[in-house]
């Protein structure tokens, strides 16, 4: 196995260790990932990585940890091991037949992440997907996701299309939707907490707006998430901030994305953060962006994620379509994250590394 310059424990995600201290970068590993995903990620000078296993892999405890064993003979470390599947799973979020065999499959998921030795997950819960109405123009002629209001017609999750003004049939009520969920995660929690697994939970992306009758009321804004964690009352259930989710909604979000870091960051309910930025905040449409190209100025992100003592991992979310592929726009992102993370290091005297 690689050795690592230094071994500092993350206050974060307790269980996790880094060769340097501070806010972490972590990059996407490819299901089915080769030697050469592997060497093109240690040339980023990135240490930690967003791992999926494939629907027909070894979701055992035991292929876990020979995944996690992979990495770490690669010189990195796993810090969120997804099973797709388990994801975002509308069952659970609409109470759809199959809802308790879906929530024993998730725990025991859970069970197996923890005794792989892998301490965090993200989950969603979007009933209807995520929305886009297609694509928008950037740059030098790159792409990227767009989403207008207005247009929008359909969700989208896994291959799966959410159809029509009432993707389900029917209009679902916001008491129904928190009944769903404190059902769901007060069986998770004591799982989580015996595991020592942390789960960060994603916005809805787009937040804020009904959509398809299914309102989007408890990840699509501050307020929702100050309640769901209030309800999961565990140090294991946190936020996976989507810093891109939370400028599309903009002010309807209750909170600025510099306010939401400093109030859950200061909790210690922060446990990892997708580094995106968008061209304008709903009821406008958006379009990702690059980094440097949007209405937020990501500085004072990193620069918040400092003031609080962060310590986990950021990573790209959602790129841009660019010639070279997506290679060329992870190695953007990453040194543009690298680049504000040294000046916040240093603006706080954080050690470099």
């Amino acid at each position: 196995m690689a050795t690592h310059p230094g071994d500092y424990a993350l206050s974060v995600i307790p269980g996790y260790r880094a060769s340097r201290p501070g806010i972490q970068i972590g990059t996407k590993l490819p299901a089915r990932a080769t030697e050469e995903d592997a060497r093109f990620i240690q040339q980023l000078g990135v240490e930690w990585v967003m791992a999926d296993v494939p629907p027909d892999g070894d979701h055992s405890a035991a292929g876990y940890a020979a995944l996690r064993e992979w990495v770490e003979s690669h010189g990195l470390r796993i810090y969120r091991l997804a099973n797709n599947r388990l994801h975002n799973m509308e069952e659970i979020t609409l109470n759809l037949p199959g809802r308790d065999a879906k929530i024993a499959e998730y725990l025991d998921y859970i069970r197996n992440l923890g005794a792989a030795g892998i301490h965090y997950s993200t989950y969603a819960h979007m009933g209807n997907g995520i929305w886009s109405t297609g694509r928008g123009a950037l740059r030098g002629g790159a792409t990227a996701r767009a989403f207008h209001l207005d247009e929008a017609r359909e969700g989208h999750w896994l291959g799966k299309a959410f159809v029509g003004p009432l993707t389900h049939g029917r209009r679902y009520s916001e008491a129904e939707l928190w009944d769903n969920y404190a059902y769901f995660i007060r069986q998770v929690v004591p799982v989580a907490e015996e595991a020592g697994v942390y789960i960060g939970i994603h916005p809805d992306d787009p937040p804020v707006y009904d959509l398809g009758g299914i309102p989007r009321c408890i990840f699509g804004s501050f307020e929702g998430y100050r309640r769901a964690i209030e309800i999961a009352d565990s140090p294991n259930i946190g936020v996976c901030l989507c810093v891109g989710c939370w400028l599309e909604g903009g002010e309807a979000m209750g909170a600025d994305v510099v306010e939401t870091i400093r109030y859950f960051g200061s909790r210690q309910r922060l446990f990892k953060v997708h580094f995106r930025n968008v061209t304008a905040p709903m009821p406008e449409g958006f379009v990702e962006t690059y980094l440097d190209d949007g209405y937020m100025d990501m500085h004072e992100v990193m620069r918040a994620l400092g003031e609080v003592g962060y310590d986990g991992a950021i990573m790209s979310d959602h790129l841009e379509e660019m010639v070279g592929g997506g290679r060329a726009a992870e190695a953007f992102a990453v040194g543009y994250m690298k680049a504000l993370l040294q000046a916040v290091n240093k603006e706080y005297g954080a050690p470099q590394g």
